[in-house]
């Protein structure tokens, strides 16, 4: 079963560009989960009857947004998180911005996530590190009491400094601070393998460039995207991939193939 995860950055301007579409051909992803959708469902115009569509949108327009095109057909799924934690800050809810929608399949549960970005000036740090991270990871948990789990997404941080370009110079940036990357090391702790670094300890890769400085192709990057999975699956993980090459957002698309 190859799973895809890609942060569009918007996915009618990824269609507009006919970019998800090239894709898709080119890959045939059995599953392909979408983060930054931008977009409700039907306001996103694709032909792809072979897959059953799976959204959580924001309730803000044209904002976040996450998707699920699958192939296989879930036995459930649900939209968010249960939490008792109160969420909302200046910017907002974000368990109202549809930032997590899972798929329960037989062999176990699919997540999909686009974590809370934590702002230039560090501003959502603060619910980032001591909300967001914990409740998600106890969220995790509690779904690997049933059966094993896969989580993939845009987690917004890149985890030691092989996974971004110029690690000194960010080491107070969003995206690389202690308080995010300790999220990432407690998601691991907790017994969620990196699939891409399991398999490719030392390769130097990259998942999102900015906008900036011709980020992209002097490969200036950050791997910020990620797929984990629980231990119990590292024995059908047969692959990790980025795929660097696939334009169309300011990420590109990454995979994991999983044997059953």
């Amino acid at each position: 079963m190859k799973i895809f995860s890609w942060n569009v950055n918007g996915l009618r301007a990824v269609i507009n560009k006919g970019a998800l579409q090239e894709f898709i051909k080119e890959c045939q992803p059995d599953i392909l989960c979408l983060q930054e959708t931008k977009a409700k469902q039907g306001q996103a115009e694709i032909d792809l009857p072979e897959y059953e569509e799976l959204w959580n949108s924001a309730e803000r327009p044209g904002y976040s947004g996450t998707a699920i095109f699958t192939k296989v057909k879930p036995m459930s799924t649900r939209n968010g998180f249960p939490t008792d934690v109160v969420f909302r800050d200046e910017f907002g809810d974000p368990l109202t911005e549809g930032r997590v929608l899972t798929a329960e399949f037989e062999d176990f549960y699919l997540v999909d996530v686009y974590t809370p970005n934590s702002k230039n000036a560090l501003e959502r740090l603060p619910l980032r590190e001591k909300k967001w991270d914990p409740e998600f990871l106890k969220y995790l948990k509690s779904l690997e009491k049933t059966k094993p789990v896969v989580i993939c997404g845009d987690f917004n941080a890149a985890h030691e400094e092989i996974d971004i370009a110029r690690p000194k110079t960010n080491h107070h940036s969003a995206g690389f601070t202690d308080e995010e990357r300790q999220g990432i090391t407690n998601l691991i702790n907790a017994g969620f393998v990196d699939t891409f670094r399991s398999l490719h300890p030392s390769d130097v890769r990259y998942t999102w460039w900015s906008h900036w400085g011709h980020a992209r192709e002097n490969n200036v990057g950050w791997r910020i995207d990620y797929f984990f999975i629980s231990k119990a699956l590292k024995n059908n993980l047969k692959s990790a991939e980025i795929y660097e090459n696939v334009r169309g957002s300011d990420h590109c698309p990454i995979s994991i193939d999983l044997e059953f």
